[in-house]
């Protein structure tokens, strides 16, 4: 995935949606550790890649906070560029998938920490706004011009 923001084709979005969607990813990611449904964990892997590698439009929990939450709620101005927050998705999806590997293969091991990592991610996006993935997008994007200098 591209650390360049002009690569994606999604506008800025209101930073209360990726909160929204958080507390559900993180609902969905607490039933997996419950569970230990790696089917469950597959689709939560699908959606993360869908949003990471296509497009932000493709979260239906988007869709939800546009038509059903964001009427409530005052006007905002605030928005948050699409990149940081496909490139999270990205780290999401990687982590979910690690986790989908583990429970699938029997590994459940594997699949209960990496399913945990990405649902502490989850829930500090949820609870305090601090989305992990956005803050080593910005990182990443500050520091790779410095490591592709010749020395």
């Amino acid at each position: 995935m591209p650390l360049d923001a002009t690569a994606t084709k999604d506008a800025p979005v209101d930073p209360r949606g990726p909160r929204f969607s958080a507390w559900i990813t993180s609902a969905i990611l607490a039933v997996v550790l419950l569970t230990g449904s790696w089917r469950l964990l597959a689709a939560q892997t699908l959606l993360f890649a869908m949003c990471a590698f296509i497009s932000l439009k493709l979260n239906p929990w988007g869709h939800v906070y546009r038509f059903a939450v964001q009427p409530r709620l005052e006007p905002t101005a605030e928005r948050e560029e699409a990149a940081p927050l496909r490139f999270a998705q990205g780290v999401g999806f990687v982590f979910a998938l690690t986790g989908t590997i583990g429970y699938a293969t029997g590994l459940t091991a594997l699949g209960v920490v990496a399913t945990s990592a990405a649902l502490v991610a989850a829930l500090l996006n949820a609870a305090v706004g601090l989305c992990l993935g956005c803050e080593m997008f910005l990182l990443l994007r500050r520091y790779a011009p410095a490591l592709a200098r010749p020395q």
